[in-house]
This record gives C-alpha cells, sequence and structure tokens, in this order.
C-alpha cells in the first residue's frame, strides 16, 4: 500500500512506530494532486512548501514523543473553512486574494497537534450547490468517473479523501454538503449536532444551520477526527458545554449494544418519486445488515418531511442575503475599480465575484426578509421548522436511529442538472431534514451500482448523540 492511501488510524500508528516520518507521508499526498488534480480539480490551493515545513516540525514532535492523534498526518481544508497564512476563497472571485490571518477553531485545534495542512479544496462557492458545479474555479469531478459530478458543496474534500490525496479533510455541512458528496466519492462524511463543533472561522452561509465536520475513510477515523475537534468555544456561543465523549474507544465497545438498537425505517424518505431502484436496493440490504447484527427494525413516520426543503430554501437563502453582505470588495477581496461611483464599485465586484446561484439566493434572500413578506415566508418557515423538528423528538422516542438512503440517485453527469436549479434543490431531499433539526447524521459506503458508482446509506441519530451514530456505521462498514 502506498503511504497515501493510508487511513488515519493506520499512518498514526506508522508514525508512532517511525515506520516512516511525516515528511514521507506528505510528499506521497503532494505526488498524488500533482499526479491527479488536473483531471479532478479538488485543490484550490496546494500547500507543497508550508506542508513540508509543518512536517518536519511534526516528525521532531513524534522525535520529542510528544505525538498526539493527528500528529503529522496530511489534512485537507473546504476553501469555506478559514486557514491562517493560506489562501481561502470560498471558490468565490470576490474572495480570490483573500488570506485569513486566523485558523478556524477546528483547524486550529488540529495544527495544534501537529496535523499537516496540505491544502485547500474546492467547493460550490460558499457553500451554494449539491453537485460543485458553482465553483468559480470549475467543477470537480468524480474519482470514480470523471464524467460524473462529485457532490456538493464540499466536492473537493470528498474527492480528494477518495483518491488518495490527503488522509482525511475537513468541510462544512449546512444542509448536506459532507453528506451528499461523501456518498458520491465513496467516503464516510458526517454532520454534528448544531453546536457540537465550534463554527469560529467558517465563512458564514446560513448560521442556523451550519456545521462543520469531517471526511475520512473509514467511520474509526470519523471518530478519532471528531474526538480531536468536538468540544465548546468561547468564541462560538453557538457550542454545546458538554463533554466531549470517548467516540474513538466507544465505536468499538459497544457491540453488544447493537443487539439492543431500535433502527427506525421513516417511510416518507422510501416514497420519493425518482428513487433510484440500486440505490434502495443497497439500502434494504443495509437494512437486513442491521437485523441481522440483532437490531429491531421498526416502521416509522415524520409526517412533515415532505416541507423541509422548502424550508430550508427559504430559512438558507434569508440567512445567505444576510451573511454575504459583508462581502463587499471594501475591507477585503477583490475591488472592482471600473465604477465612477461608491455604488458602481459595490455593484460591479459582487457582480462578477459572485456566481449565479449565489446571485440567486440573495436574491430570493432578500425578497423573503422584506416587509410585507418576512410573516409570509421567513416566519413560517421557521414555524414549519419546529413541526419537523417535534417530528424527529417523537421519533426518537421510539427508536435510537434511522436509516435512509444519502442520495436518491447515484452520480449524475456534469451538466445534467446545472439548468434546472429546483431540480438539483431537490437532490437534498434525503439531506435537508436532518439539518434542518440540527441533529447529527453520517453517511457510509453502501455500495456500488453496476457501473461501478458508490452509493452511501445515511444514519440520522439524535440530538449528541453521534457516538451511537458512529457506532452503527461502524458495524456497517466491517460487515461488508
Amino acid at each position: 500500500m502506498n503511504l497515501n492511501e493510508l487511513t488515519v488510524t493506520q499512518a498514526a500508528e506508522g508514525l508512532r512506530k517511525k515506520e516512516f516520518t511525516s515528511v514521507k507521508l506528505t510528499e506521497a499526498c503532494l505526488a498524488r494532486i500533482n499526479k491527479r488534480n488536473k483531471d479532478i480539480n479538488a485543490f484550490i490551493t496546494v500547500c507543497d512548501e508550508s506542508a513540508i515545513s509543518e512536517a518536519k516540525k511534526a516528525d521532531e514532535m513524534i522525535a520529542r514523543g510528544e505525538a498526539r492523534p493527528l500528529t503529522g498526518i496530511p489534512f485537507a481544508v473546504k476553501d469555506a473553512i478559514c486557514t491562517a497564512d493560506v489562501r481561502s476563497t470560498g471558490s468565490a472571485k470576490i474572495l480570490d486574494n483573500y488570506t485569513p490571518p486566523y485558523d478556524a477553531t477546528v483547524i486550529k485545534k488540529i495544527r495544534d497537534q501537529g496535523g499537516v495542512l496540505i491544502g485547500k479544496n474546492n467547493c460550490d462557492a460558499f457553500g451554494h450547490g449539491a453537485s460543485n458545479e458553482n465553483s468559480m474555479y470549475g467543477p470537480v469531478r468524480n474519482p470514480h468517473d470523471l464524467t460524473k459530478v462529485a457532490g456538493g458543496s464540499s466536492g473537493g474534500s470528498a474527492a480528494a479523501v477518495a483518491d488518495n490525496m490527503c488522509v482525511y479533510a475537513i468541510a462544512e455541512d449546512t444542509g448536506g454538503s459532507i453528506r451528499y458528496p461523501a456518498s458520491f466519492c465513496g467516503v464516510v462524511g458526517m454532520r454534528p449536532s448544531y453546536g457540537r463543533n465550534s463554527r469560529y472561522g467558517i465563512m458564514p452561509m446560513a448560521s442556523s444551520l451550519d456545521t462543520v465536520g469531517p471526511m475520512t475513510k473509514t467511520v474509526e477515523d470519523m471518530a478519532l477526527v471528531m474526538e480531536c475537534i468536538a468540544g465548546s468555544d468561547p468564541l462560538d456561543a453557538t457550542t454545546v458545554p458538554d463533554a466531549v465523549p470517548a467516540y474513538h474507544t466507544g465505536i468499538k465497545n459497544e457491540e453488544l449494544r447493537m443487539k439492543n438498537l431500535r433502527i427506525g425505517v421513516p417511510r416518507e424518505y422510501f416514497e420519493i418519486e425518482g428513487m433510484d431502484e440500486e440505490v434502495r436496493t443497497i439500502t434494504d440490504e443495509k437494512i437486513e445488515r442491521l437485523k441481522d447484527l440483532g437490531c429491531k427494525i421498526v416502521d416509522v413516520s415524520l409526517p412533515h418531511t415532505k416541507y423541509a426543503i422548502a424550508v430550508y430554501y427559504i430559512i438558507v437563502p434569508s440567512e445567505d442575503s444576510s451573511n454575504l453582505a459583508r462581502l463587499d470588495g471594501i475591507r477585503y477581496g477583490v475591488r472592482n475599480t471600473e465604477g465612477r461611483t461608491l455604488y458602481d464599485m459595490y455593484a460591479k465586484s459582487r457582480r462578477f465575484g459572485f456566481p449565479e446561484e449565489v446571485k440567486r439566493r440573495i436574491l430570493i434572500g432578500t425578497y423573503a426578509l422584506s416587509a410585507g413578506y418576512y410573516d409570509a415566508y421567513y416566519k413560517k418557515a421557521q414555524q414549519v421548522r419546529t413541526l419537523i423538528k417535534k417530528d424527529f423528538d417523537e421519533v426518537f422516542q421510539k427508536v435510537d436511529v434511522l436509516i435512509t438512503p444519502t442520495s436518491p440517485f447515484p452520480p449524475f453527469a456534469i451538466g445534467d442538472k446545472v439548468s434546472d436549479p429546483l431540480a438539483m434543490y431537490l437532490a437534498d431531499v434525503m439531506v435537508g431534514p436532518a439539518a434542518v433539526a440540527g441533529i447529527p447524521a453520517i453517511s457510509v459506503p453502501g455500495g456500488k451500482t453496476k457501473t461501478g458508482l458508490p452509493i452511501g446509506v445515511q444514519i440520522i441519530g439524535a440530538r449528541m448523540s453521534e457516538g451511537t451514530v458512529m457506532n452503527i456505521g461502524y458495524w456497517l462498514e466491517k460487515s461488508k
């Protein structure tokens, strides 16, 4: 096995036993990026020199006996997450020249351990999209089939992990942006509970839904990284004060609990029009596997699920329009100097610096928040959001977790849905409800189609139940 193909767990063990160095591991990842990125377009910025420098420092930490779980392991970061002294564009030209002076809290935790930042991943601009075709730096291609999308918005992170350009990645999930590309690229991706991980340093999309989570090659790696980055943060008032559980050991030590777990199968997720039959078959196979492991399968209903996408696409554009108002080309970013007036400068900077999908959401959100429409749209959406959350709360009195497909269909061809925004929005139908409710959900590889395209299966849990969600994902992964 090539060094860049190692999991986090394998890499950490090899570094600890001095079977190889962080420099060698980093060089292997950089070589893979150099070979494949021109085809996949997973990275906007590659940290060639600084990554080697960080790897040397990590090797020194290991030599001094100061190694921690993520010391010396190369990781990538979605470009909508701030990284100190490394360009962070959010995949929009208005921030083409932006280099943050600070790390996002989750990134600082990793770098403080001696993690090696290898580069910044392409994504849909500011997280707006489900296919990674809304990047102003070009679409990300699926490493399993270069004619297919990688999923969005964190497609670059998913593709980089799937193609072994890095050992793991840190991304962001507002309505499915981690889970959806994880499914399409055949990796593990988890949206944690809202408040479990700090959002400080994340370019905000919809502040009441944004979460940060890892994308990894295995569920065990997911648990290891989550244990390192989770926790309260004085810089983010929405983080919870709860102690971070021992995720990494917990996922392995609860095998006997599988016989007592109740797995809910929400009928609304399996009645969606247009669901691909291979997706249905693979998900059914995983449900049967959980039954074989001793779980009790329970049919449940989430009656307000059908409203989740409508709610999501009112709340998100509304909060988008507010958050993106700060991007004006004045204080930082790219400024258009052709305008004769201040208004011209603002308008042209944003016109040329934002892709069409970003403009579309700003317009929708501004309309929904405008006088005379706020009560009819944004307020009403928040009221229905409460009903959706109540559905989940009631269901989790009956079952421990839910199982669903991550996406209703396999990866689709680049360009297939780009001219139909509504069809693209409906792609979030499986991942949107958990986001609206603020609860954790993980996508694990379930299998492949006859043509070799990955299919993900989603496990959804009650608020702050990441450990249980990863535990079930771990045993599903082990029972292939």
